[in-house]
């Protein structure tokens, strides 16, 4: 069994234009504050930091590094979450996506995901600089528009977006590999990979590829109605990452799993600050715990209901206490009585 690392906390929700937010250094000053021992940096967000120097430069991540550490805190993980969704875009979301690219690539999907792979190859280079173990992502979707099957799909159509979506992902996971870095995918509605059953249709067209693996939230879960407790068995060996959000999904007689188009606070499932909702904490990083899980605890805060301020605030203490310090004894070794073969063929009624 291993102890989980935490409290972390991810600071894409919470950087902005105002300070403290506006500056690794600052921002950095606030988590720690809070209580904070690890941050996840997204690396689109160059108020925070610079991607491509990363990859190029291993004096600027000693110098991130230096600067985190006098204040008590790591880098949990870098996140490309908004550039690997570019790896692939259908085209009903060109223009929505455009956004998450520079300008100079927009109305160009070929030149953005372009782009898109070059970033992932800096994280690659970028998270290896910086000692890191696991990456933060999203894989895109191709397929998505036709998760419920009306009009019925044309045959071949998932098979041959996933071959797609694989064939895209290959050259990035064999950098990472050359990295000694995981990818891991946060399994997540809107991508590709949002369950187990995608997660294992993309894997097999990578050849089980051992940098394939999966940033688990359960939050994601609970608005599927997928059992998230068993995924962290069927799963353990690639979960390599792990965001901390809560959720409930309370359906009425009007609206249920796919919400009825309503803003986020009016929806039957909603995102939900750490401990106002419905996700079981305690067995999870009990799984967690027993399954061995060497990584990080990171709060993904988003919330429809309460100020972000106070959610993180609320986090850390929430994901300390939640962390369990594994023994390293069992309960009863108290009353052992050392092993005595004889004794045992005798209980048994052997001799």
């Amino acid at each position: 069994m291993k102890t989980i690392k935490g409290p972390g906390i991810f600071l894409a929700q919470f950087a902005g234009d105002e300070a403290p937010f506006n500056s690794l250094k600052s921002i950095a000053d606030w988590v720690a504050s809070l209580g904070y021992k690890g941050i996840q940096i997204p690396t689109w967000d160059t108020r925070l930091f610079d991607l491509e120097a990363a990859a190029t430069s291993q004096a600027y991540c000693d110098e991130i590094s230096g600067m985190l550490n006098d204040k008590g805190l790591q880098i949990t993980e870098l996140s490309t979450h908004l550039q690997g969704q570019l790896i692939a875009v259908h085209p009903a979301f060109d223009a929505q996506f455009d956004g998450f690219a520079p300008t100079s690539v927009h109305g160009n999907p070929s030149a953005r995901q372009d782009w898109a792979t070059q970033q992932l190859m800096f994280a690659a280079k970028a998270s290896a600089n910086l000692g890191l173990a696991a990456h933060a992502s999203f894989s895109g979707a191709l397929a998505w528009p036709y998760f419920y099957p009306w009009p019925a799909r044309p045959a071949g159509l998932v098979e041959d977006a996933f071959d797609e979506l694989a064939r895209r992902w290959l050259p990035i996971l064999n950098a990472f590999a050359d990295n000694g870095v995981d990818i891991a995918y946060e399994i997540h509605p809107g991508e590709d990979l949002h369950d187990g059953v995608t997660f294992e249709m993309f894997l097999d067209r990578v050849g089980n590829h051992p940098r394939a693996n999966i940033l688990y939230d359960p939050s994601h879960f609970v608005l599927q109605q997928l059992d998230y407790l068993a995924f962290i068995d069927i799963y353990r060996d690639r979960i390599k990452c792990f965001h901390v959000k809560d959720a409930e999904f309370r359906p009425s007689g009007r609206s249920g799993v796919y919400g009825g188009y309503q803003p986020w606070a009016d929806r039957p499932g909603r995102f939900r600050s750490l401990g106002d909702g419905q996700v079981d904490f305690p067995a999870i990083f009990a799984k967690m715990a027993t399954n061995n899980y060497a990584g990080w605890a990171v709060l993904e805060w988003e919330c429809a209901i309460k100020h972000p301020s106070v959610g993180a605030a609320e986090g850390a203490p929430f994901i300390k206490r939640h962390i369990i310090e594994v023994t390293d004894r069992a309960f009863d070794d108290f009353a052992t009585a050392g092993a005595d073969r004889l004794l045992n063929r005798q209980i048994m009624g052997i001799i």
